[in-house]
């Protein structure tokens, strides 16, 4: 019984000093540290390259007026920020692979370093779970496009992270708050996103007034006391829709566009100002307070249609012709 226990003993310390000679010699350390080193270095390069093709296509973006030319722009520079964590990738993986064949040449390895190898694939397989979980979800989100650099998001199940995406990899994305905030995500942990469309906030404010003309004039007056700038009023009240619902009684509906944060400009300072110019004229416009909401071209549209189509009514079904006997 003791000699059986020794010899299982030497044999175990057997397979521990072939795959300490596999795996942690002098030799296949050196090739191992060099294969990853030559790689991290190749990757750092072609990631300098892409990324200055990146600033130059998002300054071309920038100074585009088409907004179809820069959203093929955007998911140009998605494209390319994305690959720099592909080539990455690759490349480390070819620098395992040649430091594998390089140092296990032949492609003949006894069984128990080949088992031992499976063991430590299964232990880095188990270490590298979340990183994995992070590759899936973000190779899955990138094929569905869900967003790309240069889109303004909100992140759920996270209700404050919510910034203009900056850059993205297959295992996490970074966006940046109007605070300056810099905010990592992983991948696996986006349970979904809010896109604002074009990048800004589009309100409507709904107003019921006695007076057509003097509440287009009540417009323009509001129009000259917003803030105007890319970070805040982006594009003032405009009327989009006049409707007569009663005698004397007009309903208005003026929008408004602003950026993400900021929309308490045309929530409340915009209705705010609407009020106390009506209130200063000798003739008060306004029937009721203004009320603003979010508003967008294509999802009204949409919804239109929907309610049109729920307000059709099914044909009346013919009646059955008999035959005369």
């Amino acid at each position: 019984m003791f000699g059986q226990s020794n010899q299982a003993m030497e044999a175990i310390s057997g397979v521990f000093r072939r795959i300490a000679h596999a795996y942690f010699s002098w030799h296949s350390l050196t090739v191992f540290l060099l294969s990853v080193g030559i790689a991290l270095l190749l990757g750092r390069l072609v990631a300098a390259v892409l990324r200055r093709t990146v600033a130059m296509i998002g300054a071309r973006a920038d100074k585009t007026e088409n907004l179809q030319t820069v959203n093929r722009l955007r998911r140009y520079e998605t494209i390319i920020v994305l690959s720099i964590a592909v080539l990455r990738t690759v490349l480390l993986a070819f620098a395992l692979y040649f430091w594998w064949t390089y140092v296990h040449p032949g492609g003949s390895q006894p069984s128990a370093v080949i088992g031992a190898s499976a063991v430590v694939l299964i232990v880095l397989g188990n270490t590298l779970a979340p990183a994995l979980r992070d590759i899936t979800s973000g190779g899955l989100m990138m094929a569905e496009q869900w967003y790309g650099v240069g889109d303004h998001i909100r992140i759920e199940p996270f209700a404050d992270m919510q910034g203009v995406v900056e850059r993205i990899t297959l295992r996490s994305t970074r966006i940046r708050g109007l605070n300056g905030e810099v905010m990592w995500v992983n991948n696996q942990n986006i349970a979904g996103v809010r896109i604002a469309p074009k990048g800004i906030r589009t309100l409507a404010i709904e107003l019921f007034v006695r007076d057509l003309k003097h509440a287009e004039r009540l417009i323009q007056k509001a129009n000259q006391r917003l803030p105007r700038g890319p970070l805040l009023v982006v594009r003032p009240l405009a009327v989009m829709t006049t409707n007569e619902v009663g005698s004397g009684l007009w309903h208005l509906t003026a929008v408004a566009e602003t950026a993400p944060g900021r929309e308490w400009l045309l929530e409340r300072y915009a209705i705010d100002v609407l009020k106390e110019i009506d209130g200063a004229a000798k003739q008060s416009v306004l029937a009721t307070e203004p009320v603003a909401r979010y508003a967008d071209s294509e999802a009204e549209r949409r919804f239109a249609r929907t309610i049109h189509n729920a307000g059709k009514r099914p044909a009346p079904s013919k009646p059955k012709r008999t035959r005369a006997r």
